[in-house]
């Protein structure tokens, strides 16, 4: 009888909340606001000759590259950012080997980690979320062949010091050292000047968040060029899209669109914040384009109100050190307008007070 190899039977599953998500989407970090309409163009003048011949991924790589001011050897179009991470596992992980992951953070590290038959080791975020640099260097020994940090991270919003990401990937040069730089737009401070100068550094981007292009799955990972060239052993060189393609070169042009957007974002989320500040909410100030905030006991009644109301936003109760925990995602301007306008209505409704927030031991024995 066939069977699946055992650590994948023992894999968990990520699990979105797809399907039954009308109304304004918050909860998926997604651009709420649309693409540039110049997509739009391109997507209406699309050829049979796009759709009926494999994609050419240099054409689009050369333009990211550009974009990115990056050497085109140091490169690589993925299909989303998980694609980058689950290439970055099967080039560097060996059954036996160990990967750190700082918790609270993206699930798909640890799930393609353990699919390789690595071990995944865990290391807890400081107080307040905050990034725990000394505790990953001590978590580091030499079974330790990847690293991944999201910064900012998800679902925090917290962002790790350069120079503390600098001195783990000096403390690992065993390790592919992964930065997960997902929310750098709404950041706006990175490693990719390191490229290269750092041998075992990778940064992965991508364009769903800010781009609006989530639909098409196109990321990127930016490492030194011979590490990179290991890397495209082990993916397709069909991976993105003929479509998707032409619409990101398109897409790059308009940065006009994309400054606009992440203006939005910044104000809103500043917004969002002095609104929990104002109402004794506890909320962790965010660098990325969403907010995490504790509401308690009132957690549940707050996601499903805000559901009846057509707004989604997503509970992050399940995650470690979030326990009573909601995230919301920040949009356009409108969209910040209705979205406190409507959590104003919900509190009431619920009759939502602020609890403090439980320490992670209390969390974890009420869970």
């Amino acid at each position: 009888m066939l069977k699946a190899r055992a650590v994948v039977e023992n894999l968990k599953e990520y699990h979105p909340p797809l399907g039954r998500r009308e109304g304004l989407r918050l909860d998926f970090n997604e651009n709420v606001g649309g693409c540039s309409p110049r997509v739009l163009r391109v997507l209406a003048s699309i050829s049979t000759e796009v759709l009926n011949k494999y994609p050419e991924r240099e054409v689009g790589e050369l333009a990211v590259a550009g974009y990115l001011g990056v050497a085109l050897d140091r490169l690589l179009l993925t299909n989303g950012v998980d694609e980058a991470i689950h290439l970055l596992c099967e080039t560097y992980l060996e059954p036996g080997d160990e990967t750190l992951i700082v918790v609270p953070t993206f699930s798909l590290y640890e799930i393609y980690a353990l699919a390789t038959g690595a071990k995944v080791v865990n290391v807890q975020a400081g107080n307040d979320f905050a990034f725990p640099a000394q505790k990953v260097l001590r978590a580091i020994t030499p079974a330790t062949k990847l690293i991944a940090l999201a910064t900012p991270n998800n679902p925090t919003g917290k962002v790790a010091a350069r120079e503390d990401l600098l001195a783990i990937a000096a403390a690992a040069p065993q390790a592919a050292v992964l930065v997960d730089e997902a929310y750098w737009d709404f950041h706006g401070e990175t490693l990719i000047d390191q490229v290269g100068a750092v041998p075992n550094l990778f940064i992965a981007r991508t364009f769903s968040k800010a781009f609006g292009l989530a639909g098409f799955r196109v990321g990127v990972l930016i490492g030194d060029a011979a590490q990179m060239k290991m890397v495209r052993r082990v993916g397709s060189p069909y991976n993105v899209n003929g479509v998707a393609l032409a619409c990101l070169t398109e897409a790059l042009t308009d940065r006009e669109f994309i400054t606009g957007y992440v203006s939005q974002v910044r104000e809103g989320r500043a917004r969002l914040e002095q609104f929990y500040g104002e109402r004794g909410i506890p909320f962790w100030p965010s660098r990325a384009n969403f907010v995490l905030a504790h509401f308690g006991d009132y957690r549940k009644p707050l996601v499903e109100e805000m559901r009846r109301r057509g707004i989604l936003v997503r509970d992050r109760n399940s995650d470690p050190g979030c326990a009573g925990c909601v995230r919301i995602t920040v949009g356009t301007r409108p969209q910040t307008d209705r979205l406190l306008r409507e959590l104003s209505e919900a509190f009431e409704t619920i009759g939502f007070k602020p609890q403090p927030r439980m320490s992670l031991a209390e969390a974890e024995a009420r869970r």
